[in-house]
């Protein structure tokens, strides 16, 4: 699966790039790897109460709020400049102008586009191997990348959410991406129930929106080229009351400063499209700790399930 929105996602492996496969362990990655976002979330529980602001006002407004001054920051976080400077070198930067250049460097990222790459790919002439070997190289890695860089945490946390049946469950994503929160939605139905994917008509979407409310949990996919809409309504829902999933890229959408859990996944690929394979086994994990989280719940689903199957002649 090596498809992406033209809103919703941009290059993976430039055709002119050589794709490497490095060791992969569990060893905290530093900011060229994960991304900053990433990063400020993965070392949210070693920080102070101080740091902890500072990495809140970075996310409420990234990557804005860390392109101004290391006194807008720390005004915006209503901490001291020392404290900022002190978060910055526990995510391992040498100072303010390391972590600007980090954040710079991401925006290019985040804005390139198929085309852009391509005709990068173009200029130095093509592939160096073929589709099968660059495959190979990428994805395995890209994947073992993504579930190793996964803090636990928010893996546990987007399970209790996803497992609670108090909680109705609401999925979407882009023209590409929502493939997965389709999948993720067909998956929870028969283990749980309660879950519904967005409609894209305006007047089903608008009907199902209407009631959101505290007792709503809200599954948003979106990776780089983000797309306004999915932000706006990620506001207009947590406005209700709802809670947020995030299922995202190593850079985080702007959604991340709005949702309560946020699951980032490598990209590469062996195309000029990101991938979405990485993605894809992310939900594949999720769905396989919400099946065991809920235990005998899931598998009394899957019986009344295939018996309604049978009694309506389903599919």
């Amino acid at each position: 699966m090596s498809t992406s929105d033209p809103a919703d996602e941009p290059t993976g492996l430039a055709r002119g790039a050589v794709p490497t496969t490095p060791a992969v362990d569990a060893e905290p990655a530093g900011p060229a790897s994960v991304g900053v976002a990433a990063l400020i979330r993965q070392r949210l529980g070693e920080c102070s109460p101080a740091e902890r602001r500072v990495a809140r006002a970075l996310l409420a407004a990234y990557p804005a709020a860390g392109l101004g001054t290391v006194a807008a920051l720390a005004e915006r976080a209503e901490v001291s400049a020392p404290t900022v400077l002190r978060f910055l070198s526990r995510l391992g930067f040498g100072g303010y102008p390391e972590f600007q250049r980090a954040l710079r460097d991401e925006l290019t990222e985040r804005e390139t586009s198929p085309l852009t790459a391509y005709r990068a790919a173009e200029r130095t002439g093509g592939p160096p191997a073929g589709a099968l070997s660059r495959a190979a190289a990428s994805l395995p890695d890209a994947v073992a990348r993504t579930l190793v860089e996964l803090p636990q945490g928010e893996l546990d946390a987007a399970v209790r959410l996803l497992a609670d049946q108090q909680l109705r469950v609401t999925a979407a994503g882009g023209r590409f991406s929502g493939l997965l929160a389709h999948y993720l939605v067909l998956h929870l139905m028969q283990v749980r129930g309660a879950s519904r994917l967005l409609p894209a008509n305006p007047v089903e979407r608008t009907d199902m929106l209407v009631d959101v409310s505290r007792r709503d949990l809200v599954v948003l996919f979106d990776f780089r080229r983000y797309e306004e809409p999915t932000l706006a309504l990620a506001r207009e829902v947590t406005a209700r009351g709802a809670r947020v999933v995030l299922f995202t890229d190593r850079w985080l959408s702007p959604v991340a400063g709005l949702a309560e859990v946020v699951l980032p996944g490598r990209v590469e690929s062996p195309s000029l499209y990101d991938s979405f394979v990485p993605a894809l086994a992310l939900v594949e994990t999720v769905v396989a700790a919400v099946i065991d989280r809920l235990g005998p719940v899931a598998g009394a689903r899957l019986k009344a399930m295939e018996q309604a199957q049978q009694e309506f002649h389903a599919g």
